[in-house]
């Protein structure tokens, strides 16, 4: 059976962070687009990322370690750079979703790169793959939204 070790707790973090960092980046892309259906899509993905940091966090507390708060720099930058995108682009919706579809292909991979050690928990695995799933069926399905924009 596989245990829950001090580095994967570290790892869920991180992962929770950055789940906590798209949540707070869908929300600003859906404040600042006009496009209905984006927005609608944004919103969805902000409430996607606020059930998957619940998820995180029950997962997390159920093997007794500390839930880290707050936003990475990472995260932070990523935001500022969209609020940036959106003043100065042209075609800022377009940018929007750009970044939107750079940032889902970046969390695949993180989770990814966490599905990879070797002493996960099997509900922590379960967690992240459901989880993983999630973001790779939203990604193949906006490329339908990349031709509304």
């Amino acid at each position: 059976m596989n245990t829950y070790t001090q580095e994967v707790g570290e790892k869920l973090n991180a992962l929770l962070e950055k789940t906590y960092d798209a949540e707070k980046g869908f929300k600003k892309a859906a404040e600042n687009i006009e496009n209905n259906s984006l927005k609608i899509y944004f919103n969805k993905k902000a409430e996607e990322r606020y059930t998957f940091g619940h998820e995180l966090k029950k997962e997390i507390k159920s093997f007794n370690q500390e839930v880290d708060k707050g936003g990475s720099l990472t995260g932070t930058a990523h935001r500022a750079w969209m609020d940036v995108k959106s003043l100065f682009s042209l075609d800022d919706e377009e940018s929007m979703l750009e970044e939107a579809i750079r940032g889902e292909k970046a969390s695949i991979q993180e989770y990814e790169d966490v599905l990879k050690e070797t002493s996960l928990p099997s509900s922590t695995k379960e967690v992240l793959e459901s989880q993983k799933s999630i973001i790779e069926t939203g990604l193949y399905n906006i490329k339908s939204l990349e031709e509304i924009s």
